[in-house]
């Protein structure tokens, strides 16, 4: 069940980012909206983008305290 799983964590990440980036370039739609939970997917599958998102949100952490 878990390769399955990973799978659709994958598929899915990938479709809610490639959603994301088109909405980053429409100025009506919010891409972000749909970018930060595909990364947040992909990032439970991949390490290196776990890394990676938490790194911004650290950063973006430091920015709200300021």
């Amino acid at each position: 069940m878990k390769p399955v799983a990973n799978t659709a964590k994958i598929i899915v990440g990938i479709i809610l980012v490639t959603i994301g980036l088109i909405g980053g370039l429409i100025p009506i739609f919010q891409g972000w909206v749909f970018g930060i939970p595909g990364l947040m997917l992909l990032g439970s599958v991949y390490p290196p983008i776990r890394k990676w998102t938490q790194k911004i949100v650290e950063k973006v952490k430091k920015k709200m305290k300021s």
